[in-house]
């Protein structure tokens, strides 16, 4: 049977892996003749990861399908505990990434490489993060929710409508953001040159 809220999770990971791999893509192209627009576009790349996934997915995760996965699936706890753990470090590791970033546009070139170092351990932590919850969480959700279980989940995850997923319209509080990111980040989440 068809879950909404593992749809969902599933988008909102395949939009967040598309942004952190279009993060890595401009980081290893660096500014060019661009900086302006460089800096601006990976700041707001790292406020979209902050303002979505930090708070909208993790707190649904973390206070609804988690406690009820690890009460009826005991053998995902460790793995749980350490998605938990995962969350808490999350939100402080953007918002580092986004003092890094804003340290190496104002002060030059020797913040550059802590802000690399720190944004490609960032990229790799994310990724695992998302398939241990894809690996192991998910599928002990399959099998252990019932459809009270089910209905509460589905329905919290319903209102995310992150439309980065390409599923939502955008939300025109965010447009402004929206509008930058795709337009002036790399694919696979934007428009922009190849260069930028």
């Amino acid at each position: 049977m068809a879950h909404e809220a593992i749809s969902t999770i599933q988008d909102e990971h395949g939009a967040l892996a598309a942004m952190l791999r279009s993060i890595g893509m401009m980081i290893e192209r660096g500014p060019g003749n661009e900086p302006e627009r460089f800096f601006d576009t990976l700041r707001a790349m790292l406020f979209y990861i902050d303002e979505f996934p930090e708070k909208l997915h993790h707190p649904k995760e973390s206070e609804l399908l988690f406690p009820l996965v690890a009460e009826l699936a005991p053998e995902t706890r460790t793995t749980i505990d350490h998605l938990e753990k995962d969350h808490v470090r999350g939100e402080s590791s953007v918002r580092e990434l986004q003092h890094l970033l804003m340290a190496w546009e104002l002060l030059g070139e020797s913040r550059r490489t802590p802000f690399e170092v720190a944004a490609q351990k960032y990229i790799a932590f994310y990724l695992e993060h998302m398939r241990l919850e894809e690996t192991i969480v998910l599928p002990a959700a399959k099998k252990v929710l019932d459809a009270t279980h089910w209905k509460a989940v589905d329905a919290a995850f319903a209102t995310n409508c992150d439309p980065l997923t390409g599923k939502y319209a955008r939300d025109p509080v965010y447009d402004r953001l929206f509008t930058k990111i795709v337009t002036q980040a790399p694919a696979p989440i934007g428009l922009g040159r190849s260069g930028a």
